[in-house]
């Protein structure tokens, strides 16, 4: 996939895209690399789309799953040192890389952006309140060119047309996939469902 070069102006990292990208190479497997290029590409799309500044776009979609590979134990040690939740301590990676993730981007990285770490804590389990920056990293994740599942392509269209309605889509059909799986359904997720999804008209 192409992704298109943008020349950091250096408002939101001291990294330039090449050493960003340089260091996301070194952190993660060769198909999360891949995955977070394509997210990269799809956010700033969006973002061209949606009148967001495609530098911070470009820099949340990257860095979006930074600390998915990490151990349980760095995030069990950030939760505690942090005082974050301790129910966070029930559940496991794919909400972690998320909601406790943010930490390690903005300490390791140097991004201290609220809106673009906000968009890295919510991008797993959503938020009541989400700019559109968010919203976008929240549905670039879910339909990058390489997701496959049923829905994706209604996901897809909706992203293109409605961004909030797309937001609600991907939370009903998330909430419904972990009920319909016998998953256990993060706190956030149910309330990130009751503001977006009752009132948003989604068929």
């Amino acid at each position: 996939m192409q992704t298109k070069e943008l020349t950091y102006q250096h408002h939101y990292t001291s990294l330039t895209r090449p050493e960003l990208v340089a260091k996301l190479k070194t952190t993660l497997t060769d198909d999360r690399f891949q995955h977070v290029l394509r997210v990269e590409q799809t956010a700033v799309d969006l973002a061209e789309r949606y009148g967001v500044d495609p530098e911070k776009a470009s820099i949340a979609g990257l860095v979006h799953d930074y600390a998915k590979q990490r151990s349980d134990k760095d995030f069990v040690d950030a939760i505690h040192e942090y005082h974050l939740d301790p129910d966070l301590l029930n559940y496991g990676n794919a909400i972690w890389h998320g909601v406790v993730g943010w930490i390690f981007v903005k300490n390791e990285l140097g991004i201290n952006d609220i809106e673009i770490l906000n968009a890295v804590e919510y991008h797993t389990v959503g938020h009541e309140v989400m700019t559109v920056l968010a919203q976008i990293v929240y549905m670039a994740d879910y339909i990058e060119p390489n997701r496959n599942f049923p829905g994706v392509e209604k996901a897809r269209q909706l992203t293109n047309t409605d961004l909030v309605l797309a937001v609600a889509y991907q939370t009903k059909q998330t909430l419904a996939y972990l009920v319909a799986n016998n998953r256990p359904v993060f706190p956030q997720t149910v309330v990130t469902y009751n503001s977006w999804v009752p009132k948003s008209g989604l068929n």
